[in-house]
């Protein structure tokens, strides 16, 4: 049984706001989340899908709508559609106000990245929350943690692709996943990008996946400048499918690597784009390593405080730490490999002291937790995240 974890926190954001804000890309839950919650919090409330003109067309009076229907919660889903909503929804909450209704007015639902959503909410600052719906990770899926973090690993964590009756059923689910997103989602954001061609970007990120990105050999690829491939690479990342690596920016008088790692976010996706149907394929193809490196830091990310912050590390001389997170005060290294055998290389020890980590860790492929040195601890990926949940 799947338990969403992030359920209980929506309630409470809602019980602290007016709005509430829901991102997270498409296909990942956010629906039967948001009506799921709703009926716990308002058997009244109301549901329009903003890509139905049917429903669309019920707000062309929007502030007209909101008042007939106040003391509702109003789930407005695809909300970047119709992103001139905020500006109505700020005089209708302010007016609710003043009349002494408060919060848990408006549950609303976007497939694009929180700085898009952002930009277009500017206007509600103080009276909305956001809160990101993840795919599912190592924490939600059951307690046979051997089998279903491999199938985890292996489909992905889009549920219907999780959930899938077998291997077949979940790489069609998520080659259709691809196409329906080339052909028909993007287009309706930017048309001015061809499904052709960002096909192939999307391939050759796969091929490249944890690696740092050169803009320039990728257009000379495709026959597109550099500014233009990083357009359609930040396209992706606004639809949250790429995530983009940031590295240590801090002045520790080292040569560092300023180039941005970039990695498709869900595994499962990724392997539809390379064609790795199954765990035999995938544990001999050449991207198993940086496979298992970006679904080991999708899931840590996946639960840090909204605080928190996270880079990798490089440095000219060899130095390099796959992930930094800074929470609570406390800088903390994270090596990754996939291996059942774990030993430290020189570059994380050199990177740890680099940048004076003050915990260490390696996520290795396996269940055990013990300490490989002085300061350093093997964990699995599901201990991992229960320390940083913990800290």
């Amino acid at each position: 049984m799947i338990q969403r974890r992030i359920t209980g926190e929506i309630k409470e954001l809602l019980a602290e706001f007016p709005a509430v804000v829901i991102i997270g890309p498409r296909q990942v839950g956010k629906t039967t989340l948001a009506q799921k919650v709703a009926e716990e919090v308002d058997p009244d409330s109301i549901y329009l899908d903003l890509e139905s003109p049917s429903d669309l067309s019920k707000l062309a009076e929007a502030e007209q709508y909101f008042d007939w229907n106040e003391g509702k919660l109003i789930v407005l889903d695809e909300i970047q559609r119709a992103p001139e909503i905020f500006k109505t929804l700020r005089g209708v909450i302010d007016r609710r106000r003043r009349k002494g209704l408060r919060n848990g007015q408006f549950l609303i639902l976007g497939s694009a990245s929180l700085d898009l959503i952002r930009q277009s909410s500017e206007t509600l600052a103080g009276r909305i929350a956001y809160e990101e719906l993840s795919i599912f990770n190592v924490l939600e899926i059951s307690d046979n943690i051997n089998e279903d973090l491999g199938k985890l690993w292996l489909r992905g964590g889009f549920p219907d692709s999780f959930l899938a009756g077998s291997e077949v059923s979940s790489l069609r689910w998520r080659t259709n996943f691809i196409t329906t997103y080339l052909e028909r989602e993007i287009p309706q954001i930017a048309n001015f990008v061809p499904s052709n061609r960002l096909r192939r970007l999307w391939t050759m990120l796969a091929h490249q996946q944890g690696n740092q990105i050169n803009m320039s050999q990728l257009g000379a690829s495709l026959d597109l400048s550099s500014p233009t491939v990083k357009s359609y690479v930040e396209l992706l990342e606004d639809l949250l499918l790429v995530r983009t690596l940031r590295p240590w920016y801090s002045n520790i008088g080292k040569r560092l690597v300023k180039t941005p790692k970039v990695y498709i976010r869900d595994s499962g996706i990724l392997h539809a784009l390379l064609n790795i149907s199954d765990r035999e394929t995938l544990l001999g193809h050449p991207v198993v390593g940086f496979s298992w490196e970006g679904f080991v830091i999708e899931n840590i990310i996946s639960i840090l405080s909204k605080n928190a912050e996270y880079w990798y590390y490089r440095t000219s001389a060899g130095a390099e730490i796959d992930l930094i997170v800074f929470q609570k005060n406390e800088i903390i290294a994270i090596e990754i490999k996939k291996t059942l055998s774990p030993k430290l290389s020189k570059g994380f020890i050199y990177g740890c002291e680099d940048i004076k980590a003050t915990q260490r860790y390696f996520v290795y492929g396996g269940e055990d937790y013990f300490p490989i040195s002085d300061d350093t601890k093997v964990v699995s990926l599901k201990k991992m995240m229960d320390i940083l949940i913990e800290m």
